[in-house]
């Protein structure tokens, strides 16, 4: 391996992952998506290669040669088709974009330092030449969190992590391990499995995001009922800044002052570049069991989440699906599974480790809440496709459909008026643009006092599809925040759920954001127009 290649392979500039994961949506989808929606047979493919708009780079030479002398002549990378893979994410309207040819925003260069006092340096020369700097791990951005935007300054750089991915060290006795942030998921599992460990931490964009990205955006994996959330293993981190670098945490608990750990985990890279991660560790399981269940309807089996969560019997994975998802799934096999039952609400189990011994108290409680079991069959087929869902959104796009998702968290007792009154604002504005939606909804990630919902909307494809998608958002944005919820629970704030923050924290919250940038990047070059308001 050279010193520039790098273990996962890159993505598609118009797709999801690489081709090797992508494939045609499957006759019958098709034909339900035609049939269901009265969406029109067309096919919608993307412009190639060859047609894209890469505009040319704005990086004055004396600010090329100054990085070219910290990270090496290879570490900066001018060219239109690397530029072209860091032009932004990959939401359905970041890929509708590129699809159609305009990637005129691509960052200036891209910019590969291989070690955290590199990072420091580049920031240092990008503050003085007044160059942003968006920070890049695996790209999966799904809410504008790495789009090149330059806010004011003449030119803008893709900081690409991929050198920083090693693990450092493995601590066996404390169950702890450092990991450099260019590591992507499946690397990090690789390597902490060479030791006996797991990380369990399994978000759909597992074999793509990055260590470094886990930790700026919050996130929180399909196993977070058994592992938690991402943030919450959290025992140390070393990030870089502009102003200098910090290094923060050395204890499993402190009562010394605020948390600072807090400010840049889910700072999006605006507050700082997270460089290396310290994160708690768990025995690789040796046994993995599944089961899943049926039950009538959405709010029983939300009700019956609620009394595992509440009673701290949760397996490692438990998905609640609402009846449209059930029938229907967005994968179809790849899904909830393929006919085991007649209507109603499919919920998957998935045991892992010390957490099998939990399977009989489980089972007797949503029997108790009203499931049925369905066995391992509907389970284990979850399981195994449960990375492909971006791959059929992608193959959808190419038949005249949108499809795209959304997020937010509530308590318990605001989730059905919260699922109704988003549901209903996805579906009143895609209608009143001439593509009825078909919404559906799931939940996965549960706590004592609440949980997340995860909806999924496909549609006709309009005039403007990437117009038609932001008025629908926004009247979900409007009416996450008018139910109290927050406006996301994992994907992370960008620049989509930007203008949603303020409502969310309150005024002398901004202000606190906006403080503590101007400490740690008084130039304003880190990662300009996301989070902060």
């Amino acid at each position: 391996m050279t010193e520039l290649e790098h273990r996962t392979p890159e993505q598609e500039w118009n797709a999801w992952g690489t081709a090797e994961g992508a494939s045609p949506v499957p006759e019958e989808v098709r034909a339900l998506i035609e049939q269901g929606l009265g969406v029109e047979r067309r096919d919608t493919p993307s412009v190639s290669r060859a047609e894209v708009r890469v505009g040319g780079t704005r990086l004055p030479a004396k600010v090329r040669s100054a990085l070219a002398a910290i990270v090496g002549d290879d570490g900066v990378r001018i060219d239109d088709d690397t530029r072209l893979l860091h032009s932004g994410g990959k939401s359905t309207t970041d890929l509708l974009r590129r699809r159609a040819g305009e990637a005129e925003s691509a960052p200036d260069a891209v910019v590969l330092p291989g070690s955290h006092e590199q990072v420091c340096a580049v920031l240092a020369q990008c503050a003085e030449h007044r160059v942003a700097v968006v920070p890049f791990g695996g790209g999966t951005s799904v809410v504008g969190g790495v789009e090149p935007e330059r806010g004011g300054f003449s030119s803008v750089i893709a900081l690409d992590l991929r050198l920083l991915d090693d693990l450092l060290e493995v601590d066996a006795e404390s169950q702890t391990a450092t990991l450099q942030a260019g590591l992507r998921g499946t690397e990090a599992e690789a390597l902490l499995s060479e030791h006996g460990f797991t990380l369990g931490h399994f978000p759909q964009s597992f074999e793509h995001a990055s260590i470094g990205g886990f930790a700026a955006t919050r996130s929180s994996g399909q196993a977070s009922a058994g592992y938690g959330r991402f943030d919450g293993m959290v025992v140390r981190l070393r990030v870089a800044t502009p102003n200098g670098e910090l290094d923060l945490g050395r204890a499993p608990a402190s009562a010394a002052g605020p948390d600072l750990r807090q400010l840049f985990l889910g700072s999006e890279g605006a507050l700082g570049v997270i460089t290396e991660v310290t994160v708690r560790v768990h025995p690789k399981p040796e046994d993995v069991e599944f089961e899943a269940w049926s039950f009538p309807d959405f709010v029983t089996g939300a009700r019956a989440l609620r009394l595992l969560a509440q009673e701290g019997a949760l397996p490692t994975v438990a998905r609640l699906s609402d009846e449209a998802e059930t029938m229907i799934g967005l994968a179809t096999a790849h899904d909830v599974g393929s006919g085991e039952q007649a209507g109603g609400c499919s919920m998957i189990t998935r045991y892992e480790g010390p957490r099998i011994a939990a399977r009989e108290r489980v089972a007797e409680l949503l029997a108790e809440a009203g499931g049925s079991s369905l066995g391992a069959g509907a389970a284990e087929r979850w399981d195994h496709g449960r990375y492909h869902g971006p791959h059929l959104r992608d193959a959808l796009l190419d038949v005249n459909t949108v499809v795209e998702t959304l997020e937010t968290a509530c308590t318990w007792s605001q989730l059905s008026a919260t699922c109704d009154a988003v549901r209903e604002a996805l579906t009143e504005s895609l209608q009143a643009q001439g593509t009825p939606p078909l919404v559906m909804c799931h939940i996965s990630h549960v706590y004592p006092t609440g949980a997340s919902l995860y909806f999924t909307v496909a549609c006709g494809r309009g005039e403007d599809p990437v117009a038609q998608w932001r008025r629908a958002k926004r009247a979900a944005g409007d009416a996450i925040s008018r139910c109290r919820a927050t406006i996301t629970h994992h994907h992370a704030v960008g620049i989509d759920h930007r203008e949603w923050l303020t409502d969310e924290i309150g005024e002398l919250g901004v202000q606190v954001l906006r403080a503590v940038k101007s400490t740690v990047d008084p130039s304003g070059v880190l990662n300009p127009g996301k989070l902060v308001p």
